[in-house]
């Protein structure tokens, strides 16, 4: 180990050099790439199964495919997992909890009934891990959620369930978020929408506006508490009408002045959520990403280092908007090793983010002054700058295993714990 931290301080301290000749500091860099905070998923650790016990199937628009052994079945095992997986992911950051992951006692507590106190063991272990929190509502696998619709169902009962869901959520994230020291943000995101074309697109987004209105009527503390919507293009049984598209809720966002969710899967295959971040908030106080990574129409694939996932990173730190950014990760995949399916997505996000960090001031020196030339080599040139030297650096800093050393400490686990469930 010391001969291995003795080749990544030569290799940074050139890095860093070279770094210095073009105008950056990359200690500079680490500090501000320390105060970034990813919100993991806890989703990803038991397949989106949660801890209820209503009679729903998973459904949704949402499929998890793959078997690979130790998946967590009770919430002391997600817990031991996440810990495991934030032990191998450099910086301070947060934990993304659904609804359906509340600890009831063995008890059948419906969704319109959950409260604070079953989640109290979450907060705890939050808070003695200094992590914040952040939280949604569970608008899926459940009986009153089985055709599809939910905020926007034409039986008002029903709605009134999801609505009473909603409005439960919110209260129980403006207790972690005052508990925590940290807001926490509650995104809504609902599967409501048709198979096939509808005759009447109108009817069904009236009502889910009745239904949000309802739900965001009563106010909390920003300190404790924001609110955020998320939209889809479609999911499995809505193919060809989603309620909640992205221009219905970027449009109730910029009225009613809540945080638009971008999930980066949730568009076109070929559509990017670059363009959006920018535009979104010239008119909306904040904006929560999910980080995910689409492969042709699933949504949901484990976040790799690739030009999508540095595009989002460049565009925030070069116009200054990680301070009004959320930064969430959103995917599932039960093939692999869950565990390192969390490492990989999180470590990626994070040397976007870093890459970004360290990108040379001269290619927006360049474009201001009409050298478009100019941008375009420095762009591609900069694409060879040795920002692993200083990834390895700021690993080693942060006490995390540098490399793709800590795939060993991820086998070891799933040797000793994960084969044992």
């Amino acid at each position: 180990m010391a001969s291995s931290s003795k080749f990544i301080a030569q290799a940074y301290k050139i890095a860093s050099a070279r770094y210095a000749e073009l105008g950056v500091d990359a200690e500079a860099a680490m500090a501000k790439l320390a105060k970034i905070a990813i919100s993991l998923h806890c989703w990803q650790g038991d397949d989106v199964g949660g801890f209820e016990n209503t009679g729903g199937t998973l459904g949704g628009g949402i499929a998890v495919t793959g078997n690979y052994l130790g998946k967590a079945r009770t919430a002391d095992e997600l817990r031991f997992d996440i810990e495991k997986a934030l032990s191998l992911i450099p910086g301070k950051h947060r934990l993304n909890l659904h609804a359906f992951y509340g600890e009831f006692g063995g008890k059948k507590v419906d969704r319109n009934e959950i409260q604070p106190k079953h989640f109290q063991d979450w907060i705890g272990w939050a808070k003695q891990n200094q992590l914040g929190m952040d939280f949604n509502p569970t608008c899926f696998s459940h009986p009153k959620a089985a055709d599809g619709f939910t905020l926007s169902h034409a039986d008002q009962g029903i709605r009134n369930f999801w609505v009473e869901h909603c409005i439960a959520c919110r209260e129980i994230g403006a207790a972690m978020g005052k508990s925590l020291g940290s807001p926490t943000v509650t995104n809504i995101w609902i599967p409501d929408g048709y198979k096939d074309a509808p005759v009447d697109r109108l009817s069904p987004r009236q009502r889910l506006t009745d239904s949000l209105n309802t739900v965001f009527a009563k106010k909390l503390s920003p300190k404790h508490h924001l609110d955020a919507v998320e939209s889809k293009l479609f999911g499995i049984g809505s193919e060809s009408y989603v309620v909640g598209s992205h221009e219905y809720y970027m449009g109730y966002a910029i009225k009613n002045q809540k945080l638009l969710c971008l999930d980066a899967g949730h568009f076109h295959p070929t559509e990017t959520i670059v363009d959006k971040i920018t535009s979104t908030l010239l008119y909306v106080p904040e904006i929560l990403l999910h980080v995910s990574r689409g492969v042709r129409w699933d949504s949901d694939h484990v976040v790799i280092l690739d030009d999508t996932l540095q595009a989002i990173a460049v565009e925030l730190v070069r116009n200054q908007l990680l301070s009004r950014t959320h930064i969430g990760l959103d995917f599932f995949d039960a093939s692999i090793n869950r565990i390192a399916a969390w490492v990989i997505g999180t470590r990626n996000t994070i040397k976007s983010l870093l890459i970004a960090l360290l990108e040379p001031p001269s290619l927006k020196t360049a474009e201001q002054a009409g050298d478009l030339t100019a941008r375009l080599a420095m762009m591609e040139e900069s694409k060879g700058l040795p920002w692993g030297a200083v990834w390895d650096k700021y690993c080693l800093t942060s006490g995390v295993p540098v490399g793709q050393s800590w795939l060993d400490e991820v086998r070891c686990y799933e040797h000793a714990v994960l084969a044992k469930r």
